[in-house]
């Protein structure tokens, strides 16, 4: 492509994954100090002094500010689609905290992911997570804002309600039957755990879809960073590099997501791994999307 990608996308990475375990404000410093980056995705932040700086900072950037939810679920091991009620309601009440929170740091949407699943008890977590769902995007849509699911894997690793891409699109149509505000997030990193490819999971959730991340992962049993751990693109014995990304971005070309007057958000998932430096592991990330990018046909 001779055009830029940030003409039809907004770039961005995912602050507590790039970072992980690192000082919260100064890593988003680093990311609104980068130009290469048009957006940042954040998570909790508890400390309210903290969350005070952050905003002045995200203020100052012109950066696009999204919210993931998913370690709001996963650290304390929450389920949206729990039979117990009462377990069902802990994992909305924090979801709903976590509309307050992304508002106040100006963010117009939140992630989240499904909770585990256990096969005889399929359907009524099915409609426990409808349940919580709609009741996320009621209060979403009192405060102008939308909630995106992240579709993940469903026995390999996180082992989610949602998908693998055919059942994220059957909970995808029911919740657009009563919630506009309601998108989809897919990750180039899941497809393989989900044993999909990318012009499946694309064109299977295509009128869904409302936000994207890209990266890797290792599918090899008994291999290092097996399942969804998002290591670097070239880890040993991963399953994408260039070539998955080229095939990933031709198909989102076809399929009508290159939109230059409402660029659609691709963020990097993407984790050092072990000691590896996360500034190194950023820049190898931006050199497999610009390869990419520059092998994409016009």
């Amino acid at each position: 492509m001779r055009e830029s990608i940030h003409k039809y996308f907004q770039i961005g990475t995912i602050q507590f994954m790039s970072y992980a375990g690192l000082d919260v404000l100064e890593s988003i410093k680093t990311i609104a100090k980068d130009d290469f980056f048009d957006a940042v995705e954040i998570g909790q932040i508890k400390d309210d002094a903290v969350r005070e700086e952050v905003k002045k900072v995200l203020r100052q950037s012109h950066l696009k500010v999204c919210y993931g939810a998913q370690p709001r679920i996963l650290g304390p091991k929450l389920n949206p689609n729990a039979i117990e009620e009462e377990e069902r309601k802990k994992a909305e009440a924090t979801l709903m905290e976590a509309l307050d929170e992304a508002k106040e740091l100006g963010a117009t949407a939140i992630a989240f992911l499904s909770g585990k699943w256990e096969q005889e008890t399929k359907d009524q977590a099915y409609a426990q997570l409808l349940k919580t769902t709609r009741a996320v995007c009621d209060y979403a849509k009192t405060l102008d804002m939308n909630v995106n699911l992240e579709v993940f894997d469903f026995d390999m690793d996180k082992a989610a309600l949602i998908g693998p891409a055919p059942f994220a699109a059957k909970f995808a149509q029911d919740m657009r039957t009563t919630h506009s505000n309601f998108g989809l997030l897919v990750d180039l990193s899941h497809f393989p755990t989900t044993y999909e490819t990318s012009k499946f999971v694309i064109q299977t959730l295509r009128p869904y879809i409302s936000h994207f991340h890209i990266g890797n992962a290792v599918v090899k049993e008994g291999a290092e960073a097996y399942g969804d751990q998002h290591p670097r693109f070239g880890f040993p014995d991963s399953a994408n590099d260039v070539e998955e990304l080229v095939d990933f971005l031709t198909v989102l070309k076809e399929e009508g997501f290159f939109n230059a007057k409402n660029p659609y958000v691709l963020s990097f998932e993407v984790k050092p791994w072990g000691d590896e430096d996360p500034a190194i592991i950023m820049a190898n990330t931006k050199r497999v999307l610009r390869r990419a990018w520059a092998l994409l046909e016009d």
